[in-house]
């Protein structure tokens, strides 16, 4: 709910190295954010690569292929700040970019993931890698405080990585991914599961993600191996690598899995599947299970020590959670409850649909609204 009313239809500058949904998580947070701020500002985005259909200005950030990424980032901040100088009420950065006025902090800090649980050695050996030394401190510019600075992240867990790196008194405001709610579709859904090669008795399984083996692939595929074999599986976002590992240590696995390869149109998939499944190592927030809530499956995810959306669920109420993601057996267990205990799968479906209610896109876009109406105020 709207708490500022901001002044005027504003002038916003987003940054982003990469803008379209098919890109990943991070990037699928900004699409989806500015598919409704973009109906209320005027909004430029300044990016390497773009895959939208919004109705946006666009600004190519072109860098050259040979940089290492930490170059390549230095680069890409050093543009944006003097493209955006002037003619912007608000600059809101997905990136370390030093010049923002919104600055969204979507995974664990570098300065975090440096310093903390390391011994005395790894932390001198930081101060000796440039590269490392590079990413720092852009991270610092990017987290400085600064009159009408807002610093934002998509998770409570982030947020106290962030004052553990930077101090208890760093401001943090914390404002999740959102979703809307996908009514079923059983021609889309049909559609799909014939091309995916599934029959009215297979349980189909997803999994999506930009990097399917960093999101616990391994595991699925292991627990994959446990169940009968009209349990199927689709992975979404499958690049050679994913095809590589299954041809070549999971060749039993063939006539089960089907690859996808990366696109922005993943809501047919979801429509199409019976289980959603998320046994990642490091997820700060987690937007596919929540995205796959808001279709209406029942999700097995990790538990908050692996995943942040984890801390909203509850363990067989609104979600299968896992104490252990790279317990294949766990995972099994998960997706046979939720394939074949109707009871089960319908408590789980009918909880999440009300937990999905509180992540609308709408509100979560009111909240930046509120805080571009704060850094406005700031600097006035």
């Amino acid at each position: 709910m709207k708490t500022v009313d901001v002044p005027k239809r504003l002038r916003i500058a987003l940054l982003t190295e990469r803008f379209g949904q098919k890109f990943g998580g991070a990037e699928s947070y900004a699409v989806s954010l500015f598919r409704i701020l973009a109906q209320r500002h005027d909004v430029t985005v300044f990016a390497r690569e773009f895959d939208h259909d919004l109705p946006v200005k666009q600004h190519l950030i072109s860098i050259p292929c040979w940089c290492p990424n930490w170059l390549r980032l230095w680069l890409f901040s050093a543009r944006c700040h003097a493209l955006t100088q002037t003619g912007f009420d608000v600059i809101h950065s997905h990136t370390n970019a030093g010049s923002a006025n919104i600055q969204l902090m979507h995974v664990s800090p570098v300065r975090y993931r440096r310093f903390f649980n390391r011994t005395l050695f790894q932390k001198l050996l930081v101060w000796l890698t440039p590269v490392q030394v590079a990413y720092l401190w852009l991270e610092a510019q990017a987290v400085k405080p600064t009159p009408g600075h807002v610093l934002v992240t998509v998770a409570p867990l982030v947020k106290q990585q962030l004052q553990l790196a930077y101090g208890r008194d760093i401001a943090v405001e914390v404002v999740t991914p959102g979703a809307e709610s996908v009514l079923p579709n059983e021609e889309v859904r049909q559609r799909v599961r014939a091309e995916l090669g599934w029959g009215p008795q297979d349980i189909g399984c997803l999994l999506v993600a930009r990097n399917p083996l960093r999101k616990g692939l391994l595991a699925v595929l292991r627990a994959m191996l446990l169940l009968p074999s009209t349990f199927r599986l689709a992975v979404v976002g499958a690049g050679a690598d994913v095809q590589q590992v299954l041809a070549t240590q999971f060749p039993a696995l063939l006539e089960r899995v089907r690859l996808v390869p990366a696109t922005p149109e993943v809501s047919p998939y979801y429509l199409s599947a019976d289980v959603y499944v998320h046994p990642t190592l490091q997820d700060s927030f987690g937007m596919a299970p929540l995205e796959a809530m808001a279709h209406g499956l029942p999700v097995v995810l990790s538990g908050t020590a692996y995943c942040g959306f984890a801390q909203y669920v509850t363990h067989q109420e609104n979600a299968w959670v896992l104490l252990d993601p790279q317990d294949a057996e766990q995972i099994a267990a998960g997706l046979r409850a939720l394939g074949t205990d109707p009871t089960v799968r319908e408590r789980l479906i009918t909880q999440a649909t009300k937990l999905v209610a509180d992540f609308s896109w709408t509100a979560i876009a009111d909240q930046y609204e509120n805080l571009y109406a704060k850094s406005l105020a700031e600097r006035a």
